[in-house]
């Protein structure tokens, strides 16, 4: 597993919690709260621009 560092859950209505986290080299992961096993990895602005669109509401149905 990679070196990542996690931010402090995000927490939507109800029990939705992602984590988002970084590595030394620059990736972006995104995980379930409680889960960091188990992670998407993309860049850091495609993991941003997701992140982005769930926060404005045009995809909470993926949490």
């Amino acid at each position: 597993m990679p070196d990542i560092t996690w931010e402090e859950p995000f927490c939507s209505e109800g029990n939705n919690c992602f984590r988002l986290g970084t590595d030394p080299t620059g990736n972006a992961y995104i995980a379930i709260a409680g889960h960091e096993d188990t992670y998407l990895t993309d860049t850091r602005e495609a993991l941003r621009t997701l992140i982005r669109d769930i926060k404005a509401g045009k995809a909470d149905h993926l949490l």
